[in-house]
């Protein structure tokens, strides 16, 4: 891959002056993609499922074809896809449905402070209203979770594990496999965040054998408000939906109903049709890339520009050892939003807060932390620009007293 010629296919990087660091949170979207989304709306415009003329017949197929690729993609069957707003709410169902519908107060459910909050709160909802017991798997020193600190915590009555696959702040891959193994031992089922794993890495539920799995759009090239959870059938069949509304009944009657097979049970009303074809089109163009040249190019840029950081006074990485593209970071003395604001000068787009993850920022005992993330439309020149700004900005801040 040549991210120089990819840059090409990205309208907002005809601005030269860009540098965009700001994946993790959401990537920038290609031209194949977007004219997909055109075509739809262009030439279709219509429902799904619902009308016998041919536009929505055609409509139809695009929408459902997404599902086929999404489920191919990270080898699932085709109805253990459903299509959600996003991985927030993904992974809200898994905790309103199986969770509500399976955990009482002698239970408990694993999760950690590297956890976005989308991963935690829906768990803590649940501890809430059932009593199941919240546990956390202790971190070591450099903030990862490790297989022996999950062994402390995993236990006879363990129900649930809520983990991510790739951590948003520290960029660290879990050894999910093997959580996953152990947690099937003891009788729990595992749920997966991989918002941060689907666009840099390939996924394969069936090898890593989870129960449910989450992943976003608009972080892999896809458009905003799509999501996917990816759920067992055998899981799915039993949970109950938690929206009710058009196209998701089977047969209504005046105080029952019934509902429709999965994964159209879980999908009210109507659905996110552009962008479910839209992530499609994402998908198809990540494919022609490969997932591994990409995280091999982000994994080189990231190495790069922390070896480069490291020569700069005052600048504290968190993450050195992190194997893929993030790179979480302050400068010492220097609040984050006042650090972020000096490199948006430059025209460098990255993230300063935490990062809808206050619990590991508390854990590394600081107020928020600046953060870069790499992508496939990232150059060594993007590094060198921001490696300067980096400089200017220890400069700019030791001038005025901070």
């Amino acid at each position: 891959m040549n991210p120089y010629d990819l840059k090409k296919d990205f309208p907002i990087l005809d601005d030269k002056t860009l540098i965009y660091l700001d994946t993790a949170a959401s990537s920038l979207k290609p031209k194949q993609v977007i004219k997909k989304i055109d075509e739809y709306y262009e030439q279709y415009s219509v429902n799904v499922h619902r009308g016998v003329y041919n536009l929505s017949y055609v409509a139809t197929e695009l929408y459902e074809g997404s599902r086929k690729k999404i489920s191919e993609f990270i080898n699932a069957d085709f109805n253990e896809i459903i299509f959600t707003k996003g991985a927030s709410s993904a992974l809200n169902l898994v905790a309103s449905s199986y969770g509500l519908n399976n955990l009482t107060s002698t239970d408990e459910i694993i999760v950690s402070e590297l956890e976005h909050h989308s991963q935690v709160l829906p768990w803590q909802n649940v501890s809430n209203i059932t009593k199941a017991k919240l546990v956390y798997v202790p971190l070591n020193k450099e903030g990862r979770i490790t297989i022996d600190n999950f062994k402390k915590v995993l236990n006879k009555n363990t129900k649930v594990v809520a983990l991510n696959y790739i951590s948003n702040v520290m960029g660290y891959i879990s050894p999910i496999k093997e959580i996953i193994k152990l947690s099937h031992e003891i009788g729990a089922i595992v749920s997966v965040d991989a918002a941060q794993a689907a666009p840099h890495m390939k996924l394969d539920v069936k090898d890593i054998d989870c129960d449910f799995l989450a992943f976003s759009g608009h972080k892999m090239l896809g458009p905003t408000g799509i999501g996917v959870l990816f759920g067992k059938k055998k899981l799915l069949d039993n949970m109950p939906p938690i929206e009710f509304g058009g196209d998701m009944n089977d047969n209504v009657n005046l105080y029952d109903a019934s509902w429709k097979e999965v994964p159209y049970k879980f999908e009210t009303g109507t659905p996110g049709i552009a962008g479910a074809i839209g992530l499609g089109a994402a998908i198809d163009y990540l494919e022609d890339i490969g997932l591994e040249n990409i995280s091999k190019h982000e994994l080189k840029l990231k190495n790069y520009t922390v070896k480069k950081m490291k020569e700069i006074e005052d600048i504290i990485v968190y993450n050195e050892t992190a194997e893929t593209g993030i790179i979480t970071f302050n400068i010492d003395g220097v609040h984050p939003h006042d650090a972020v604001t000096f490199f948006d000068g430059d025209n460098i787009c990255m993230r300063a807060g935490h990062h809808c993850a206050q619990l590991i920022i508390k854990w590394l005992e600081v107020v928020a932390t600046l953060r870069v993330s790499f992508y496939l439309y990232n150059t060594l020149e993007d590094c060198d620009k921001f490696i300067e700004s980096v400089k200017n900005a220890s400069d700019f801040f030791k001038s005025v007293g901070f």
